[in-house]
């Protein structure tokens, strides 16, 4: 087994601002529909897809949905020069945010705000990208597990998050 990146690229109800202009926010399972359709979605560097990291087709990226959000495991391949700087980008903590390209397929507007407010409840996911900063922050994570340890470490700052959206009534 290789080394590899995991967590979250969406966490659900986790706003975002969009560009200045409305906020933004993923119902709980809004990808599991088009999931179930075992779409081939890869995992890019930047968003860029020269630059391709993962694809479901070969298995190398893994997504599913839970309780607190999308859930992705990456295993890039650690010959390759691309596959290399991703893990250790992200091992050292300096990539440490998920990014995704989506298409919305039903969304909800409201207006009772200062800016208008879009909830996504069913959307088509394309790609994930690992990126320096995502539009989601700190609702998504990339850390590296390695092969060789029993990866404790992670586990216990999986259950600190899902603790602190409880906290936060996120759950």
């Amino acid at each position: 087994m290789a080394d590899t990146i995991s967590g979250f690229a969406i966490s659900w109800r986790q706003p975002a601002i969009i560009a200045g202009v409305f906020e933004e926010r993923f119902a709980r399972g809004a990808f599991d529909k088009h999931l179930a359709q075992n779409p081939d979605v890869a995992a890019l560097w930047a968003h860029d897809p020269s630059r391709p990291l993962g694809r479901v087709s070969n298995g190398s990226l893994k997504l599913r949905s839970d309780a607190i959000g999308l859930y992705y495991s990456l295993e890039p391949n650690p010959d390759a020069p691309l596959g290399q700087e991703a893990l250790a980008t992200v091992g050292n903590g300096t990539v440490t945010e998920v990014s995704v390209s989506f298409t919305p397929v039903v969304e909800e507007w409201t207006d009772d705000g200062d800016i208008p407010k879009r909830l996504i409840t069913e959307a088509k996911l394309f790609e994930i990208s690992l990126v320096l900063w995502g539009a989601y922050g700190s609702g998504t994570s990339a850390q590296i597990s390695r092969a060789s340890s029993n990866n404790t470490a992670a586990q216990r700052r999986i259950a600190a998050r899902r603790e602190a959206m409880r906290a936060r009534g996120m759950l």
